[in-house]
């Protein structure tokens, strides 16, 4: 079963570190093409990691799955900074934006939403698609509201990084336990 709950802190805490660029795309950008960007982003990343997940469960029970769960925890810890790679692509502001998206945030993204739908059905996928895309929408358009704040900017910068961090930590454990990797190395014990 879904949990809208887990697939927002999801959504949120893996593109925390993109709200901020999100910031200077609007700037730069028309309001439509950065939010058609950034959707487009995030559909063919979570398209990517539920296809993935798909096969892998082919080969793999579900439970054993769950080990993709260190996958979130690791990024937690480990440092990646990641280069302003904007107007990279060359072209239309939507291509150059869903570039941008897809060069700072692909390798998070599939790290931590392959986990998080492994265990999804195809009917629960699309309805995936639709609240991701939905928060996709609802954040360019707050972002679009709250960029002149130069206060919000000066909290992400100081604060976004630790929280995006233990959001990955939660996203993990959650994943040990949804999948039933805890239960079963505790009837392993």
């Amino acid at each position: 079963m879904m949990h809208y709950g887990v697939l927002a802190l999801t959504f949120l805490s893996v593109n925390l570190d993109f709200f901020l660029m999100l910031v200077f795309l609007l700037k730069k950008y028309r309001l439509w093409q950065v939010l058609l960007g950034y959707l487009l982003g995030n559909l063919i990343l979570l398209t990517a990691s539920f296809f993935v997940g798909k096969a892998l469960t082919l080969f793999l029970p579900e439970w054993l799955l769950g080990f993709l769960g260190v996958l979130p925890i690791w990024l937690a810890f480990h440092d990646d900074d990641d280069d302003d790679t904007a107007d990279r692509a060359g072209g239309s502001p939507v291509i150059n934006v869903l570039v941008t998206y897809l060069a700072v945030c692909a390798g998070c993204n599939l790290s931590i939403f392959l986990p998080v739908l492994v265990g999804e059905s195809m009917v629960h996928f699309v309805m995936t698609l639709g609240f991701i895309g939905i928060l996709t929408m609802l954040v360019v358009l707050i972002i679009n509201q709250v960029a002149e704040i130069k206060a919000v900017q000066k909290q992400i910068a100081a604060h976004g990084e630790r929280l995006m961090k233990i959001c990955y930590v939660v996203i993990g454990l959650y994943v040990f336990w949804d999948s039933g990797l805890i239960s079963h190395l505790i009837a392993f014990l």
